[in-house]
């Protein structure tokens, strides 16, 4: 009985094999197994040598965060409603000219589709089914949950949530 078991891959593995396979290489190495000996052992010393001098520490500590206002503490609500206003009109805004983009983005593949013969009307019809079944799947999906979780709240006795949307 042998004092380690073996296991997993080192169940199959013989030094005995290992260390006639490497007798018999040092056998046909010749006169220059000593000069390969030497290039082997001087590869391994450098390879560690230049680990050596790798230094290693501990992850970083966390950032300190200092918080910065950009807002005076003092605002009024009034203040406060305007800025968020101008903000919402200033997102929108951006969306409108993001849309144009997309929109001349989307002519501009249109008329090289029509350039390169493609029928892109049937193109566009299909995307457009397409999208729309996504959309109906989706709202059908939100729809069969908030009716399933008002069924749940209506078994437990509370208040129910919105009625679900209509699917087009």
């Amino acid at each position: 009985m042998s004092l380690f078991k073996r296991s997993g891959m080192w169940a199959d593995v013989r030094p005995t094999g290992m260390i006639a396979d490497f007798r018999q290489v040092w056998r046909e190495a010749g006169h220059n197994r000593w000069r390969f000996a030497l290039i082997a052992g001087a590869c391994t010393f450098g390879v560690f040598y230049v680990m050596m001098g790798q230094e290693a520490s501990a992850p970083h500590r966390p950032p300190k965060v200092t918080y910065i206002t950009t807002f005076p503490a003092h605002r009024t609500d009034a203040e406060i409603e305007a800025s968020n206003l101008a903000n919402q009109k200033r997102k929108e805004a951006l969306a409108l000219e993001q849309a144009r983009r997309n929109e001349d983005v989307r002519n501009l593949y249109k008329e090289l589709g029509r350039w390169s013969g493609m029928d892109v009307d049937k193109i566009a019809r299909e995307a457009d089914a397409q999208n729309a079944a996504e959309k109906k799947a989706e709202l059908e999906a939100i729809r069969k949950r908030r009716e399933e979780a008002n069924a749940r709240l209506a078994a437990e006795g509370k208040p129910t949530e919105a009625p679900a949307p209509a699917t087009p």
